[in-house]
């Protein structure tokens, strides 16, 4: 019964449709992640001179605020998928549930 189940549920094109959305968003923000985080490692290791520029005449350097960038971007995208999750895929799987509930009955 189970089996069954799962195949019918992997079998439904919203379900194939969920599937394909939440994975290329996912890629998506991963791919961006990465470009952010070893971007910055990049910098760290070729370029310490750019990242080691004071602002202004304080002790604060360029590296401190893209640093501190990257933590607040690695926060924003999680809440961007956090909310798109909630909103969009969450109600497809929702539909996909009701959709093979509802022929499941006779």
């Amino acid at each position: 019964m189970q089996d069954d189940l799962v195949a019918r549920i992997a079998a439904h094109p919203q379900y194939k449709q969920l599937k394909r959305r939440r994975d290329r968003f996912g890629w998506t923000l991963a791919v961006l992640m990465l470009f952010a985080y070893y971007g910055f490692v990049l910098l760290v290791a070729f370029d310490k001179e750019l990242l080691a520029r004071r602002i202004g005449d304080g002790v604060m350097t360029l590296g401190m605020p893209i640093g501190f960038g990257v933590i607040v971007f690695t926060v924003a995208i999680t809440g961007y998928y956090v909310r798109r999750a909630n909103a969009e895929f969450d109600a497809l799987s929702d539909a996909v549930v009701k959709a093979v509930q509802k022929a499941a009955k006779p």
